[in-house]
């Protein structure tokens, strides 16, 4: 389509120059998608132009249209509305174009850019295990991330583990009181499951405590300034910042125990990371950077030794960066994490996937490290994304309300499972093939379903609704994906070639929409690589997944008496499933050649 608008561009700059003597450049020439209601292709607004060319927008269009239609070999009809010159680009052109830019293997990769962009996202904290709202941020980011690969970029994806501070204290806590010896190999529950229902025993602990202390007369203010058992997890916090031995050793193994477990749940959700970073690694180089901004008076230290900045006259507020007890907080670390990420790899961007409760948090950061000079930070980016509810309600990471990630998956599993057999889409298979396909189902529905919304946009998750094979689904798409897969093995089995493709002259309708929705792809692309959106990806492999669906509704792709009408339509045929599944990978979903 990029190929085909340039050319259009050329013909009018050209139009220009010979009918009123009026310099052009090209590229200075808009051109926009034809409103539905009219026929055409590519509009151009007369508009503009007719004041210096003493002309009216119709005589205008008019004489342009003609032009193109007489001289540009690409242009069928036009059609002028006001100052609308709307253009109907010819079959031929678009044949042409199938023929050879579609086609070529690169078709959907852009050309690099030589942008090197870090996108950082999951970040879990050792805590808990992975549950629904990091599943939205594990898609959210793996997709940008992919689709930034495909617009030209070098990406690097990287993932900075919370494995410090006081949320963890907590579950280390809880299990010094409770624990009892029990680790994931004696009580067969996973290591991040097993660490998490200690951070919810923590909270059990904190709340009965409380209650004893309500019991005797204690304000409210008392109560949450001197609980013992948060004073405890406190105090577990400074030990561990002193390197206490026996409080790093717990540290390391429940952090061990989380690890195995996140490495499970990211293998079976089908993310990856190239890099990762580690709090505990990055707090003490935030440290450092604290003390470089008291050295340059960006700082200042209360009486308690807390070490704050000022950003009221930015229209925000005071902002702590250390403790008084020397101890750090998540500003502090992710000084340090980006100073680390930027001296590791000098990234031009570097995209934090974080869920929007971190608006201020990351608009604070950027504020502290332009008010130290540092290089990276014009190109930080917050990919702010809003939570998902189920109808269930809110979840609750303390109280052990959440939707476990690894629960939610074999839930999903199980429904593609179900929805599956009672379609009867299975036939043939053996049981391996089998339980690929309900998985790649489960995962391309939850995906699909997460990624086809906005991320600004808080959302309600409904796994019934994600997981039909109608409608704006992932698996819709994906049986629209096994329908090609198998019209292509049929093809080959009738020893159809699609090379004699190019006999074709005259389009079908729906042939037509299928080509022009084809050859978007890349300027898609381009625009979900600009706007970080993989929600612009899926709608487009949606409508092209519909499009396809209505021509193979309305043309025979075998019977038509044309062996040059059965072969085009084949090579479509094919060429749509590959463009399917490029944008769905883009997404981080499988398609099945069978279904």
């Amino acid at each position: 389509m990029i190929l085909l608008e340039n050319k259009i561009q050329e013909n009018l700059a050209a139009a220009f120059k010979a009918l009123y003597a009026h310099e052009l450049s090209p590229e200075s020439i808009g051109l926009q998608p034809t409103r539905k209601e009219f026929e055409g292709n590519v509009t151009f607004t007369t508009f503009p132009y007719t004041k210096p060319l003493q002309t009216s927008p119709e005589k205008l269009g008019e004489a342009l249209g003609q032009y193109l239609v007489q001289h540009s070999g690409i242009v069928a009809r036009f059609n002028v509305v006001k100052g609308f010159l709307n253009i109907l680009i010819s079959d031929q052109a678009w044949i042409e174009l199938f023929n050879t830019s579609i086609q070529q293997s690169t078709f959907g990769t852009l050309p690099s850019h030589n942008k090197k962009i870090m996108v950082e996202y999951s970040s879990p904290n050792t805590n808990k295990p992975l549950h629904l709202g990091h599943l939205r941020n594990n898609f959210l980011g793996y997709s940008v991330a992919e689709i930034l690969k495909a617009s030209g970029a070098k990406v690097v994806k990287v993932n900075l583990v919370n494995d410090r501070g006081i949320h963890i204290c907590k579950s280390m806590l809880a299990y010094q009181k409770n624990g009892k010896g029990q680790t994931p190999f004696n009580s067969g529950i996973k290591g991040d499951h097993l660490v998490g229902n200690y951070y919810v025993e923590f909270d059990k602990m904190l709340k009965a405590e409380a209650a004893r202390m309500q019991s005797e007369g204690k304000s409210a203010e008392e109560i949450e300034r001197q609980n013992p058992v948060l004073l405890e997890a406190q105090e577990l916090l400074v030990k561990w910042e002193r390197g206490d031995a026996a409080t790093v050793d717990l540290w390391k193994t429940m952090n061990a125990w989380v690890y195995e477990g996140f490495d499970a749940t990211y293998r079976m959700i089908g993310v990856d990371f190239d890099h990762f970073y580690y709090e505990s690694n990055t707090y003490l180089l935030g440290k450092e950077i604290v003390e470089e901004g008291l050295a340059k008076e960006a700082f200042f230290r209360k009486e308690d030794g807390s070490v704050w900045i000022d950003l009221t006259n930015e229209g925000l507020d005071q902002k702590l960066l250390l403790r008084g007890d020397g101890t750090s907080v998540y500003m502090t670390q992710d000084l340090g994490t980006a100073e680390l990420k930027y001296k590791d790899f000098h990234c031009d961007h570097s995209i934090y996937v974080v869920g929007n409760e971190q608006d201020y948090h990351f608009k604070v950061l950027q504020l502290i490290l332009q008010k130290l000079e540092k290089p990276y930070a014009p190109g930080i980016f917050h990919l702010s994304y809003g939570m998902v509810d189920l109808p269930s309600g809110k979840m609750k990471s303390r109280e052990g309300t959440v939707v476990d990630a690894d629960d939610l998956v074999q839930e999903m599993i199980d429904t593609a499972k179900q929805r599956t057999l009672e379609l009867g889409k299975i036939e043939g298979f053996t049981e391996e093939e089998a339980n690929t396909l309900y998985r790649q189902l489960a995962l391309g529905a939850l995906k699909y379903f997460l990624l086809r919304v906005d991320p600004k946009k808080r959302m309600l998750f409904n796994p019934e609704e994600s997981i039909d094979f109608h409608g704006n689904t992932g698996p819709f798409i994906q049986y629209t994906h096994a329908r090609i897969a198998a019209l292509r093995r049929r093809a080959e089995q009738l020893g159809i070639e699609p090379e004699a493709a190019s006999n074709y002259q005259v389009l079908h309708p729906t042939e037509r929409e299928v080509i022009v929705h084809v050859s978007k792809y890349e300027s898609v692309i381009a625009q979900a690589a600009q706007h970080y959106a993989p929600s612009l990806i899926a709608q487009y492999a949606y409508d092209l997944a519909k499009e396809f669906n209505r021509m193979y509704t309305e043309v025979s792709v075998f019977n038509d008496p044309s062996p040059g009408a059965t072969a085009f339509r084949v090579q479509l045929s094919v060429q749509v499933g590959q463009v399917i599944k490029k944008a769905m990978g883009l997404l981080g979903i499988e398609v099945p050649e069978r279904m």
